[in-house]
């Protein structure tokens, strides 16, 4: 049987351009893309994957042009009024990370709903990071770790760990990033220090079962050493 990921981490990227090669209003791809979430979903629900990590909306996002802002964060209400029941229904327990004081209340008050309602399910961790940055999950952590007021010889990797976003879930194994960038964007940077990559130049509103067998697929043929020879790896003298 071929080696699954646990944990699968998805930058979808490339709404923007799919609307453009149509002629039409960035909007448009990011209505797609949303239907595309259920495309990733179904395949990891499929796959008996453990854990599905979608950056949706990173920090740095803000930035964008108010009307693209406001655009993805009525999507962002719609998911969460017409999706999380069926979700639930099926298992999915729901996380979002990231600087939640950035949104609304009213999405805040939607967020722990969706969080609290699917709590003790365990199909499916489906983690949805928004307002997220990864540098801003280390500093975050440093600072909760720094309120307990530690030695600092406590001060460890393992320690830091357990405040990251996360870390009560394995690390992602594999990281898909669409839309043919190279890049991780500031995305899980603490959680990825072994993560396999795998990029394709396939929009994300375009993403398909066959396009997810294809990157598991590759997962499965890469040999996963964590600093160690293949030989250790195989079990076999030096």
């Amino acid at each position: 049987m071929p080696l699954l990921p646990q944990h699968i981490a998805v930058i979808m990227d490339g709404n923007g351009r799919w609307a453009a090669q149509r002629g039409s209003v960035r909007s448009i791809g990011h209505r797609a893309g949303a239907k595309a979430v259920q495309v990733a979903i179904e395949f990891c629900l499929e796959q008996h994957i453990g854990s599905l990590t979608l950056f949706a909306f990173s920090s740095e996002n803000w930035n964008r042009p108010p009307e693209e802002v406001s655009t993805l964060m009525k999507l962002f209400l719609r998911m969460l009024d017409t999706e999380i029941e069926e979700l639930h229904r099926r298992g999915v327990r729901i996380r979002f990370i990231g600087q939640r004081s950035d949104f609304a209340p009213e999405i805040r008050e939607k967020m722990a709903w969706a969080e609290a309602l699917s709590a003790g399910n365990s199909t499916l961790n489906l983690n949805i990071a928004g307002s997220y940055g990864g540098r801003w999950d280390i500093v975050n952590a440093c600072r909760a770790l720094l309120a307990t007021a530690p030695a600092a010889e406590d001060i460890t990797e393992a320690a830091l760990g357990r405040f990251m976003a996360l870390a009560d879930q394995p690390e992602p194994d594999l990281l898909i990033r669409t839309g043919g960038d190279c890049r991780i964007s500031n995305f899980l940077l603490w959680q990825m220090a072994y993560t396999e990559f795998w990029f394709t130049p396939t929009l994300w509103p375009d993403i398909t079962r066959e396009v997810l067998l294809q990157a598991v697929s590759d997962f499965a043929g890469r040999e996963r050493r964590f600093g160690l020879t293949s030989a250790q790896v195989h079990g076999e003298q030096a």
